[in-house]
């Protein structure tokens, strides 16, 4: 059973020592509750329970086969006592002494695409650093005990370099915190995150890895696009266009075959197409550049290698996008037209 309880100017008991209860009460906190701290039960006084809205016991329950915890004036368990007063008693766990980083990826910035592990994480954070591609917009409400600290990245300009970056993790944990880093995608899909784990390795700090969705599959996918397709596409290949690849590098690509699927580069399609169509691909090879995937503002503009420059100029493509080259485009857009085409007779027979 969930249940949820508007805890606005409530007032709530919360039971346990300051530093395992330290995400407990700023989480109330954050609720708009109004929160009260004491160190142990023996330390409540029925006149105090009496007066809350809820109290919540962080301490954990006795292990089996020992008596109840004692409620206050030693009679009676905290549970008796808060029946009596008429006031819910719950459970929560203790914060966990021992610092910690936990890497997660938040998917392409739609919250619904945060896994449930990542979700987890960052209600238990004490610290979030963020990049500005992972879905932030509710990060407050994600993680109420946490402070929040904007660490990303914007092209050209590095607010935080990835050595400082690393050297907040490491920090942070060695005071005793769990830290997430908060990234957007996979955090080990051109995210990096491989670097901030060797960091707290290194460090000696625990580190875990949660993954997150990557863009390359799902931001497709978000325009219709499947990056492959029996009969069609049986292999994909995704790349950085953060530089530009090499003659070597475009050769192998398009000999390659299948999809190819390119992560942070309209900056560099113009390298791209050219070296692609040196490379022996062909001229009328279907293009799609899809921008701000999940986003109410996302776009796509498409044509083929020969046209897909000017039709992006044109258009006035910018990042975050991601670009997708082969046939699993045209599948993609044939079946949007399919799609649009049934809404459209649908409409047209309910009227």
């Amino acid at each position: 059973m969930n249940l949820e309880i508007d805890l606005a100017a409530r007032r709530v008991l919360v039971i346990g020592a300051e530093r395992l209860s330290r995400r407990v009460v700023a989480r109330y906190r954050a609720a708009g509750a109004d929160v009260e701290r004491l160190q142990d039960q023996a330390a409540a006084t029925q006149a105090e329970l009496d007066a809350a809205d809820l109290v919540v016991l962080v301490e954990g329950a006795p292990a089996d086969g020992q008596a109840p915890p004692r409620g206050p004036d030693g009679g009676g368990s905290l549970q008796d006592q808060c029946r009596q007063a008429g006031v819910l008693l719950t459970r929560e766990a203790a914060a966990v002494e021992a610092g910690h980083v936990t890497l997660i990826g938040g998917g392409p910035g739609a919250l619904g695409l945060l896994t449930l592990d990542a979700a987890e994480a960052l209600r238990e954070a004490d610290i979030v650093l963020y990049d500005r591609l992972a879905p932030t917009e509710a990060l407050a409400e994600l993680a109420p005990a946490a402070e929040l600290i904007d660490v990303g990245k914007l092209p050209g300009h590095h607010r935080v370099p990835q050595s400082g970056i690393n050297d907040l993790l490491v920090h942070h944990a060695r005071a005793g915190r769990h830290v997430v880093r908060l990234k957007g995608g996979d955090p080990f899909v051109f995210g990096r995150g491989s670097e901030e784990l060797a960091a707290c390795i290194q460090a000696g700090v625990p580190c875990r890895v949660v993954p997150g969705v990557s863009s390359a599959i799902s931001v497709p996918a978000a325009a219709g696009i499947p990056v492959t397709h029996r009969g069609v596409s049986h292999l994909f290949t995704v790349v950085s266009g953060h530089a530009p690849l090499t003659d070597e590098e475009h050769l192998h690509l398009a000999g390659l075959g299948g999809t190819v699927v390119v992560l942070m580069g309209v900056s560099t399609l113009p390298q791209l197409v050219a070296g692609l169509g040196r490379a022996g691909m062909r001229a009328d090879m279907p293009v799609a550049v899809i921008e701000r995937g999940y986003s109410a503002s996302q776009r796509t503009t498409a044509g083929t290698l020969s046209t897909i420059v000017t039709a992006a100029g044109a258009a006035r493509c910018q990042s975050p996008a991601v670009l997708v080259i082969g046939e699993v485009v045209r599948v993609g857009l044939d079946l949007q037209g399919e799609a649009a085409h049934l809404a459209r007779l649908t409409e047209s027979l309910a009227s």
